[in-house]
């Protein structure tokens, strides 16, 4: 079964609005196995709606379309559809009713506006709206597809969210699952941070060719080089023994670099390393101006193991507040790994916690220099010495490891990827193994 989403509305396509209606109803739609051929969204326009859905309709089994059967002038989906039937427009008496009910219990007079509302084509089936004035549309539209006849049902919705999920659910889903037999489409997203997609997709060789099921592709977002592995079976069982194999296949390929699954965060998946193991942190940080500390502690109970953070974006903030020399700073610069080492030895200190990560660098667009280009960044974690051999409590010296990288991209690529990375850095700390790259 292959379905198409069709978004109606001009403030869609004009980037006014973003649609989240199309991604739900894919995810929707995957889950009961039906595969999803096209997103098109089209303005309020008559023609434009009417050459799309007759279009489409000749593609697909299920037509799905949200938006445009409000009751103002430019809601033409219904005049569209009923265009492609060859068919007029119908008054349902039902549903007229159940306009003047709704309006009576807010004690005002229905405006004549929202009768078009309760306007259906002639031979289609009008879908219950439980929270709100526009009736849904079930029709079914014999098309020729090259040459071939064939049917598409198509069902139209209202483009509010809250409408169009409770009406898709109740109505159109299961005329859909039905179809589909019980087939299902199972998705697992894996997160890797630290190298590069193509550098990815090598190594996953074979797990990546056209044609397998479970398909595996990749996606870059924010630095992070994403698996979307989908596994299409007649079955949820299936499906499922499929997904797990090829995640596991996965897994092998890449190892440790994958940092986890689906909604997961980097920082969450840190924030998982240090809680249980009652491990705290501290940050020191210059260029990112605080925005390591927040992606720590924008995961819930980060007070279990963030402390406290320092943004000394100056030279004379590393000194006065992180006691970084002046001769240090003048010797190497505020962007080195000598001064990165104080910052970050020096903050475990202060803060007296189990490790310390520190960040400085040029961020851009500005400031860079033949040594130093822009992206340059310099990030160090100190952590817990073991202790001496005379057990001295007072003793609190760190050992630091400090790296020099350089990122591409704008001043919130840099930024965003500098973050990234020390948490990259300390989670594999935690892992106890060394960074792969």
């Amino acid at each position: 079964m292959k379905a198409t989403i069709l978004s109606v509305g001009d403030e869609l396509v004009l980037g006014q609005t973003v649609d989240t209606n199309s991604a739900w109803i894919s995810q929707q739609l995957a889950a009961v196995g039906c595969d999803v051929a096209a997103h098109a969204t089209v303005p309020d326009d008559l023609d434009a709606i009417r050459r799309a859905v007759a279009r489409f309709a000749g593609e697909c089994d299920f037509l799905i379309v949200s938006g445009g059967i409000g009751p103002t002038e430019d809601d033409l989906t219904r005049q569209a559809l009923a265009a492609v039937m060859a068919t007029p427009l119908e008054l349902n008496e039902t549903w007229l009713a159940r306009l003047h009910e709704f309006f009576d219990k807010l004690g005002r007079p229905m405006p004549e506006t929202n009768k078009v509302q309760a306007m259906i084509p002639r031979g289609a089936r009008m879908i219950e709206n439980t929270n709100g004035t526009a009736a849904g549309i079930d029709a079914t539209l014999g098309v020729a597809a090259s040459g071939h006849p064939r049917e598409c049902r198509v069902f139209v919705m209202p483009g509010v969210p809250k409408e169009m999920k409770a009406m898709f659910t109740r109505d159109v889903l299961p005329h859909v699952s039905a179809r589909t037999g019980g087939a299902v489409i199972l998705s697992r997203t894996l997160h890797t941070f630290g190298m590069g997609e193509s550098w990815v997709a090598e190594n996953l060789g074979p797990q990546m060719m056209r044609g397998r099921n479970p398909s595996v592709g990749t996606t870059v977002s924010h630095g992070i080089v994403s698996l979307r592995i989908n596994a299409r079976y007649p079955s949820r069982d299936e499906a499922q023994r499929e997904l797990d194999a090829a995640t596991r296949a996965c897994e092998a390929a890449l190892g440790d670099l994958i940092y986890g699954a689906d909604n997961v965060t980097l920082a969450a998946v840190v924030a998982g390393l240090l809680a249980p193991a009652r491990k705290t942190v501290a940050t020191a940080e210059s260029c990112t101006g605080g925005l390591l500390a927040k992606m720590l502690t924008d995961v819930p109970g980060s007070s279990d193991y963030f402390t406290q953070g320092w943004v000394t974006y100056s030279n004379l903030a590393k000194h006065e507040r992180l006691g970084v020399s002046t001769e240090m700073l003048n010797v190497y610069g505020a962007v080195s790994e000598p001064v990165v080492t104080a910052m970050a030895r020096n903050a475990r200190r202060l803060a007296k916690t189990d490790y310390a990560l520190s960040i400085s660098g040029v961020a851009g667009p500005g400031g860079g220099s033949a040594a130093k280009p822009v992206g340059t960044v310099c990030i160090a974690l100190a952590s817990q010495l073991k202790p001496d051999l005379r057990g001295d409590a007072r003793y609190f010296d760190s050992a630091v490891t400090a790296r020099t990288f350089t990122f591409p991209g704008d001043r919130e690529m840099v930024r965003d990827r500098s973050a990234k990375m020390a948490l990259t850095m300390l989670r594999f700390h935690l892992l106890g193994k060394p960074l792969p790259f």
